[in-house]
């Protein structure tokens, strides 16, 4: 895969996935959209092993909409590893779960997620949180330089 993946969504429901899909193409936020089922795939992607061991840590997703509630390994557990790792720790990570648990809320946050978002019903709802979720992570938000980890800031300082 050498083309730059600009959003990361995984997700495992059809309708949610082609309804986010939709938006974010409609709204013109990006043509660089790579879609995965699980949380297993999910990690194999953003840790460039398995099927995507040709891709690099050089060139991360701008930003990951993670659903929670996934199969094989579920959306806490890929936020951990993902926030755990000083390679991948800096990907902004956007919860977006129909998950109404407060645990749930409760451990993304203290797992270092940027956003959480419950799921709208409502099908004109859930576009325009998709499509705000879009706008705020690839045009309003700015991410540090892709060549800066954390290691090379805690020596600077």
């Amino acid at each position: 895969m050498s083309e730059h993946v600009e959003i990361l969504l995984v997700e495992d429901d059809e309708n949610d996935m082609d309804l986010a899909l939709h938006t974010l193409r409609k709204e013109n936020l990006s043509n660089k959209i790579y879609v995965v089922r699980d949380g297993e795939e999910a990690l194999d992607f953003l840790f460039c092993r398995g099927a995507f061991s040709g891709r690099t840590f050089d060139h991360p997703p701008r930003f990951v909409l993670l659903d929670l509630k996934l199969p094989k390994v579920d959306g806490i557990e890929v936020l951990r590893q993902v926030k755990a790792d000083s390679r991948t720790r800096t990907i902004p990570i956007v919860i977006l779960t129909s998950s109404k648990e407060e645990r749930d809320l409760v451990s993304g946050y203290k797992l270092g997620a940027n956003s959480y978002i419950q799921k709208p019903v409502d099908f004109d709802q859930f576009r325009t949180t998709v499509k705000h979720a879009g706008l705020y992570w690839l045009l309003t938000n700015q991410a540090p330089p892709i060549d800066v980890s954390f290691k090379e800031l805690e020596k600077k300082s």
